[in-house]
């Protein structure tokens, strides 16, 4: 079988593979669309820490069921649509006994510290397959990213009537916003790209802002009538935006932070103490939460074309991830096929 491999930085190759054989806890899956990550990028790149090459990427994942072990529940036919949680756990770590597998000490997430699902078939515990028949393929493969700012919204426990702001509107800034929408949250989302601000409104967001533009501070001051957000979600990965978050939250709100910031962030600790702040991380996302999503988007009318805003075939991939590169402003979602 055909699989893509990341070589080297901006070097990827089309490799063959023997297809894999099926042991009897396991489903075989057809891959039908993956979606790039923001982790497939830097690996492309060079700037992912957590890859070793060569890698083949891979973890946003659409599929048909082609064959299962003979463990298998009776509820995974042949033919069925599905989606795969990426996410290993050890089980024994601290955070595996508090039952929050989604941070283990020793997670191997596909595609990253572990090859991926950039090939034709791909076998997977049946635990971690998840059965999505009446979604169409396009938006199976972005119910994983999805997840991910839906578990941030979770860690925030954003209740009906609060109001979240959210930095970034990439995916899974884009994700967190339709979680808090869902939940009934007023969303005021930043970014620094009209283009995406303007999907994120149509996305749900209630109030956009242009931080590059616009005073941040004044804005969201008028919006809050001076007391500012209940909560802060930060998906952006940046050291301003990191300081920003504890600055505008309300006192006795909470800060979620999702992204990876690279530099050292300096804080002014009195906002943690006067404020009272709940600070929390975010990782990931539970297999549990991959069902949720799935409910929200039955249950919402979500505009996938707003969302997903390239396609390219699977031997094309060194080309979108390059076009990604250079034109960050112009990409949500890249979606590859078979």
């Amino acid at each position: 079988m055909k699989a893509i491999q990341i070589v080297e930085p901006k070097i990827i190759r089309e490799i063959e593979l023997p297809e894999p054989a099926v042991s009897p806890g396991e489903i075989k899956i057809e891959i039908k669309r993956l979606g790039l990550c923001g982790s497939d990028l830097k690996t492309y790149l060079g700037q992912n820490p957590m890859v070793s090459y060569p890698r083949i990427p891979g973890h946003e994942i659409a599929g048909i069921i082609v064959d299962s072990g003979s463990q298998i529940p009776e509820k995974y036919r042949i033919g069925q649509s599905v989606t795969v949680s990426p996410y290993s756990s050890c089980g024994e770590c601290s955070a595996c006994q508090k039952g929050r597998v989604n941070c283990c000490e020793y997670n191997q997430t596909m595609g990253v510290q572990r090859d991926g699902a950039a090939k034709e078939f791909i076998t997977v515990p049946y635990q971690k397959v998840f059965i999505v028949n009446k979604l169409f393929l396009d938006q199976i493969a972005c119910l994983e990213p999805l997840s991910v700012g839906f578990h941030a919204v979770n860690r925030a426990e954003i209740n009906k009537g609060e109001i979240a702001l959210i930095f970034g509107c990439g995916m899974i800034g884009i994700g967190a916003i339709l979680a808090a929408h869902f939940r009934g949250a007023y969303v005021i989302v930043v970014d620094i790209e009209d283009q995406k601000l303007v999907r994120a409104k149509k996305l749900g967001a209630d109030e956009i802002i242009n931080s590059s533009t616009t005073d941040l501070f004044k804005m969201v001051e008028k919006i809050t009538h001076s007391y500012g957000p209940d909560v802060v979600i930060e998906a952006v990965g940046h050291p301003e935006t990191y300081q920003q978050a504890i600055q505008l939250v309300s006192f006795a709100g909470r800060v979620v932070y999702i992204g990876y910031s690279r530099e050292l962030v300096t804080y002014d600790t009195k906002f943690f103490v006067s404020k009272e702040l709940d600070i929390r991380g975010s990782r990931n996302a539970l297999d549990e939460e991959i069902k949720q999503v799935t409910k929200m988007v039955l249950e919402s009318k979500i505009d996938f074309k707003e969302i997903i805003t390239h396609h390219y075939p699977m031997n094309e991939m060194e080309k979108a991830l390059y076009h990604w590169s250079i034109h960050p402003e112009e990409v949500i979602k890249i979606l590859l096929y078979l």
